[in-house]
């Protein structure tokens, strides 16, 4: 199964709104994902605290603002 990394931090609405829309996908793109709160690591708040909500799917890596379409391209369904 695809493994899809969300880099969040607690109060992040654009990340509630990113975790909704893979949600949504599910159904047609069946994914794991994976929550890192960048509050926990400081290297990981180092690189990401500017840039959340972040999304990781194999090399592909997304940087707010993340759309539903870019979500789609990067889960398998072109783009």
């Amino acid at each position: 199964m695809l493994k899809v990394t969300l880099f969040t931090k607690k109060g992040c609405h654009l990340c509630e709104d990113v975790e909704a829309a893979l949600a949504a996908l599910q159904a047609k793109y069946p994914h794991e994902l994976v929550t890192v709160d960048i509050t926990t690591d400081r290297e990981l708040f180092a690189r990401y605290h500017l840039t959340i909500p972040v999304v990781r799917i194999g090399e592909v890596e997304l940087e707010a603002p993340i759309t539903a379409v870019q979500l789609t391209a990067a889960l398998g369904g072109g783009g």
